[in-house]
């Protein structure tokens, strides 16, 4: 019998299995005031892009209420309630304390103080009951839970019948002629924008790191399918930088 993993990655480090919240949690802590302007000044601003361009995919109507995990400072909340026409509901669930209240404190500061439930919690045990929600999603959060395939199946436990999970994630490029180009920036820029920015360059080394480790498209294809759901595929973003992931409970 095959003993139980006792480590798992935190960027290209081999770690004890109990310590990753821990280790994520020291991150989010240490860059949750800046987030938002390290995201628009590492990506130029094209996240906001891919974030509206994932929402859009997400089938959802007026009335609906819909989940998203490991939510943050509340971009994809905020698209979600807007593509409900502000009317339904959205629970944010992150386990950070920090991302929380910096969401919390910029969503009103853009008057959006309705519609959305701020609830502290860890993706891998969702305090939510089975069949809840109309859709649930993840933006970039995913790649940091300790066990992924446990997030997924937490997601596909708390959806409806017929409800979508949509993931968007940093993905793997599709152009290969442009790895090298992307691995500098990677590598040698956001570290160095990281440190003078956020002033934490582990913290954007991380970042760089854990993407590579992330699994391809076909293959978190191949997991979402495996956890039972139906119509799963993908759409790559940007030549794959990025990749939103759908799928719906049976």
């Amino acid at each position: 019998m095959a003993e139980p993993h006792t480590t798992t990655h935190f960027g290209f480090k081999e770690i004890p299995i109990g310590e990753k919240v821990r280790q994520v949690g020291r991150i989010f802590d240490s860059v949750a005031e800046n987030y938002d302007l390290m995201n628009d000044l590492m990506s130029l601003g094209i996240h906001r892009l891919w974030k509206r361009h994932a929402i859009g995919r997400l089938r959802v109507r007026p009335g609906s209420h819909t989940l998203d995990v490991a939510g943050g400072t509340g971009d994809l909340a905020r698209l979600t309630l807007e593509r409900m026409g502000g009317r339904g509901r959205v629970t944010l669930c992150d386990i950070n304390a920090a991302m929380l209240e910096a969401g919390r404190v910029k969503l009103a500061d853009q008057g959006l103080v309705a519609g959305i439930d701020w609830v502290q919690g860890n993706a891998e045990h969702l305090p939510f009951p089975d069949n809840t929600f109309h859709a649930a999603t993840i933006g970039f959060g995913i790649r940091n839970v300790t066990r992924i395939e446990t997030a997924f199946r937490e997601m596909v436990r708390v959806l409806r019948p017929g409800g979508q999970l949509l993931c968007l994630e940093f993905s793997h490029l599709s152009l290969t002629a442009l790895q090298p180009l992307y691995d500098t920036y990677s590598f040698k820029v956001l570290p160095e924008l990281g440190h003078w920015v956020a002033k934490d360059r582990d913290a954007y080394q991380y970042l760089a790191e854990s993407i590579r480790r992330f699994p391809d498209q076909k293959t978190l294809c191949a997991l979402l399918d495996g956890l039972g759901l139906h119509r799963v595929g993908y759409h790559n973003l940007s030549a794959g930088i990025a990749a939103v992931h759908t799928g719906f409970k049976v």
